[in-house]
């Protein structure tokens, strides 16, 4: 996994379908994340809005060189980490 781009956080919540597809997609790719549930950390969705201007889009993925990926599909989350999908 060296040369992948490691992720950082994935602030998701248990409701959000889009949320569980790409902890699905990234698990069966052993992809380690850590994932904040921004119904259940305090002072996450507020996070997620400072992020996203405003906007509390979920999932928003936030990778270890900085760049952040909002509801990604699996082929774009794929294609930043390098991978085939």
């Amino acid at each position: 996994m060296s040369d992948l781009i490691s992720i950082v956080k994935l602030y998701g919540a248990p409701w959000c379908g889009d949320c569980k597809r790409s902890r699905e997609f990234l698990d069966s790719k052993k992809i380690a994340y850590d994932y904040i549930d921004i119904d259940a950390v305090p002072g996450a969705a507020e996070e997620v809005s400072e992020i996203n201007h405003g906007y509390k889009s979920i999932p928003t993925i936030i990778f270890s060189d900085g760049s952040v990926l909002v509801e990604p599909s699996n082929q774009a989350l794929g294609e930043k980490l390098g991978l085939e999908v």
